[in-house]
C-alpha cells in the first residue's frame, strides 16, 4: 500500500495543488492503491509514519520538503519491510539534489512508480534523532531563523538571510571529536551530511554520496569579513578545499562540543534546543525509491 503524507498548508497553494493532482494522475494511470494523509499538526507526519511502517510492505511517500521528509524518516519503524519516496514540495529541496529526484511532480511520481529502490544511509544522532541530509551548529541555525522570520516561500530567501548572517553572525568557539582526534576550534559552522548541500543550494559536502556509508564532515573557522565573499563564492561551487579555513573530510561517527550552556541546532531544516551534536552513519539501512541508472532506456 502506498500512503502519501502532503501539509494542507502545500496543498492550499493552487499552484501545488496543481502538481499533487498531476503527481497522483500517474499513480491512478499505473493502476497504484493509495491513502493520501493531509497533516497540519506537529509530528503528525511522524505518527502516521510510525503506524503505516510498524507493518510490512508499504511504501511512505513524502509529498514535501526536507523538513517534512524528516519528520517521515524520524517516524520510520521497519526499516526492512517498507520504502521511502518523495515527490518535492519543498523550498530548499536540498535531499532532494542529492537524490537526484526530479522537482517536476508527475517525473517524480513516475520513479515511485516504476519500483526501483535502493538502500541508502542517514545520519543517526545519539540523542534518538536522524537526519537524511544534513546536520549543524553555527551559522546555518542563524541562517535559517532569519529565513523562517519572513513569509517568503521562494528559495532564495536562504539566499538573502545567508549574506545578512555573513555580515552580523560572530565566530564561536566548540570542541570536535572524530577519527581518534580531539579539536578545538574558533569557527562559523559545524556540520555533517549525507546529502552534498544545505541551506537551498550551498554545496557545502560536495563529494558526498547518500550510499558510500559515510559521513561527511564541514567545519568552516573564522575567515574576516574582507575574505569571507570570496570564500562564500566557493563553497557555493563546491570548492570547499579551495577555502583554506575549512576542514572537510569523511569519516564514521563526530561529536560536537559547543563552549556554552545554551545553543541551537539543526537537523534537515529543523531547529532543536540543546539536543547533543553526537552522530554517526546508518549503513544501508533505508529502502529509498531513485532513479534506475541501470535502465539504458533512461526512463
Amino acid at each position: 500500500m502506498y500512503h502519501l503524507i502532503v501539509k494542507k498548508d502545500n496543498l492550499a497553494n493552487k499552484k501545488n495543488a496543481e502538481k499533487f493532482k498531476r503527481a497522483l494522475e500517474v499513480f491512478d494511470g499505473a493502476g497504484i492503491n493509495y491513502t493520501i494523509h493531509e497533516t497540519s499538526l506537529k509530528d503528525e507526519a511522524k505518527n502516521i509514519t510510525r503506524e503505516v511502517t510498524s507493518g510490512k510492505g508499504n511504501s511512505v511517500i513524502t509529498v514535501g520538503g526536507d523538513g517534512t521528509l524528516h519528520d517521515v524518516l524520524n517516524g520510520f519503524c521497519d526499516f526492512e519491510n517498507n520504502t521511502l519516496g518523495l515527490i518535492p514540495f519543498g523550498t530548499g529541496n536540498d535531499f532532494a539534489e542529492s537524490a537526484h529526484i526530479p522537482f517536476d511532480a508527475e517525473k517524480a511520481a513516475q520513479i515511485i512508480v516504476e519500483g526501483y529502490s535502493k538502500k541508502i544511509d542517514f545520519i543517526q544522532l545519539e540523542s534518538g534523532l536522524r537526519s537524511i541530509n544534513a546536520v549543524g551548529m553555527g551559522i546555518d541555525v542563524d541562517v535559517l531563523k532569519r529565513a523562517y522570520s519572513g513569509k517568503s516561500v521562494k528559495r532564495s530567501k536562504y539566499l538573502k538571510a545567508l549574506i545578512v548572517s555573513l555580515i552580523k553572525f560572530k565566530s564561536y568557539d566548540f570542541t570536535v571529536k572524530y577519527n581518534g582526534k580531539e579539536e578545538n576550534h574558533f569557527g562559523l559552522i559545524a556540520a555533517l551530511g549525507n546529502g552534498r548541500q544545505l541551506g537551498g543550494g550551498i554545496k557545502m559536502f560536495p563529494e558526498a554520496d547518500i550510499a558510500d556509508g559515510k559521513l561527511n564532515l564541514f567545519i568552516a573557522d573564522y575567515i574576516s569579513k574582507p575574505a569571507i565573499i570570496g570564500a562564500f563564492s566557493k563553497l557555493m561551487r563546491g570548492k570547499v578545499n579551495k577555502v583554506k579555513q575549512v576542514t572537510a573530510l569523511a569519516c564514521d561517527s563526530v561529536e560536537f562540543i559547543p563552549h556554552g550552556e545554551n545553543y541551537t541546532i539543526e537537523a534537515d531544516g529543523e531547529l532543536y534546543e540543546n539536543v547533543p551534536l553526537a552522530a554517526h552513519i546508518e549503513r544501508a539501512k533505508l529502502n529509498f525509491y531513485l532513479k534506475n541508472e541501470n535502465n539504458k532506456d533512461g526512463k
